[in-house]
């Protein structure tokens, strides 16, 4: 192999990348599952944590770190993902508010770069190789094993959902929510348009603080903004729980006749994008494409972008979910690769849809991705500043566009690590050998 070789290397995980992203075309695809040894490891003392491989699934950490009555601090909505593959993103859900996203919580990876070279790399150790392969979407080199801070693991969840009408008084909510010191241990926001009889669906897993109310409620489907949050505890400490919970909720502007609750375990709360999955499978809806549309949106513009995007681009949210909801920036490695808004409080806003193959209608893949297009277009058109968070893009100027001042320690990266760009051809950053003046 040498600069005129044309073989290129993808690491694929579960197999839930954008757009090809984790293809090689006459390439080699690697299935990092098949790399889950050796077994996960742990340290339980004053700071612990587990050492794992890179194509270990989130799942199986959760369940074998509970066995020590630990378990990570940052999570993904859903967990059936590698532990390479979210590390090369980010990895967000509800936690990120306070833990950030995973990559925050890593202390230390081994890497195979593009040169073939194994290395293991910290904070301390490799640590230019360390910060970029974080969010560096595989063009640095593929994660084999990964070291992850843990903390003591909650045995139970209170999982609580309200509604609002008005995005400016959710918004405000979420916000206050994020930056108080005694707050809940997760949250995350949801768009609901053109639904009805949302609560009647919602009792199926939940339980209305007030029957009577929550029966006079009217949706008439228009758009709803729907707060979930939790509060971690152990059974123990129930009765002080609920009255931090009572105490939380009541600073809120909420309709009140939509608060719902319900009490899982811990599992199941972080594992509740799973059963939905099984649901799909049964019907045939899984395996199908999925066109979704991460956003990174700046505090300052958030409300522009929901007045046009909430209430003119976006007719309805029955093609999946709409999640939206705040995270501080401060929680973020500025030396990570991953590329963030200005300000100090940024929005992920996801469009998490999916698409019928056959259909000619508002849930066509050609449909989809036009409303994508359209809500980019508006966003570069406005200047808003956003981001794609699992960024797609087909040319390296559109490259260079996203990463902005990052682009030249990006680009440098690449030419020590991967000079041949062999890995991750699918991201179509780079197309050919590097060059770095």
């Amino acid at each position: 192999m040498g600069p005129g070789s044309e073989l290129t290397v993808a690491a694929r995980g579960h197999g839930h990348s954008l757009q090809g992203q984790a293809q090689a075309h006459r390439g080699v695809v690697i299935n990092m599952e098949s790399l889950n040894m050796p077994k996960i490891y742990f340290h339980t003392g004053n700071f612990p944590f587990v050492d794992v491989s890179g194509g270990e699934l989130w799942i199986n950490i959760l369940h074998e770190s509970l066995k020590y009555g630990l378990a990570p601090k940052s999570w993904t909505d859903y967990l059936h993902l590698t532990v390479g593959g979210t590390l090369s993103n980010a990895g967000i859900s509800g936690q990120a508010f306070r833990h950030g996203p995973q990559i925050s919580n890593v202390h230390q990876l081994e890497v195979v770069t593009g040169t073939g070279e194994v290395v293991n790399c910290s904070d301390h150790q490799n640590a230019d190789l360390f910060h970029g392969v974080l969010g560096g979407l595989g063009q640095f080199g593929i994660i084999t094993r990964a070291r992850i801070s843990l903390e003591p693991a909650p045995k139970k969840v209170k999982w609580i959902r309200v509604l609002y009408s008005d995005f400016s008084t959710f918004s405000i909510d979420q916000e206050k929510l994020i930056s108080a010191e005694n707050t809940f241990d997760y949250i995350e926001g949801l768009v609901i348009m053109n639904r009805t009889g949302i609560l009647n669906n919602w009792r199926l897993s939940f339980n209305p603080q007030d029957p009577v109310q929550a029966s006079q409620f009217k949706s008439d489907g228009g758009t709803l903004f729907c707060l979930e949050l939790a509060k971690n505890f152990n059974p123990e400490s129930i009765e002080a729980i609920n009255q931090e919970i009572e105490s939380l909720l009541s600073q809120l502007s909420y309709i009140q006749s939509t608060l719902f609750m319900s009490e899982v375990s811990y599992v199941e709360f972080l594992d509740r994008v799973h059963s939905s999955e099984l649901k799909l499978r049964s019907k045939g809806l899984w395996e199908i494409p999925h066109p979704w549309l991460n956003l990174l949106v700046p505090k300052s513009k958030i409300h522009e972008f929901a007045q046009e995007v909430f209430g003119n681009i976006l007719t309805d949210t029955s093609n999946g979910p709409v999640l939206v909801y705040p995270v501080n920036k401060s929680k973020w490695d500025n030396r990570s690769s991953v590329v963030l808004p200005e300000g100090d409080i940024m929005y992920l806003v996801a469009f998490l849809t999916q698409a019928v193959p056959s259909s000619a209608g508002t849930n066509s893949l050609e449909y989809i991705l036009n409303q994508n297009q359209r809500i980019l277009d508006f966003c570069q058109g406005a200047q808003l500043g956003v981001k794609q968070y699992l960024p797609h893009y087909t040319r390296q100027e559109e490259w260079q566009a996203h990463f902005g001042p990052r682009w030249e320690v990006f680009a440098r990266r690449k030419s020590d690590y991967d000079p041949l760009a062999i890995l991750a051809p699918g991201q179509r950053i780079f197309q050919n050998a590097i060059s770095y003046l």
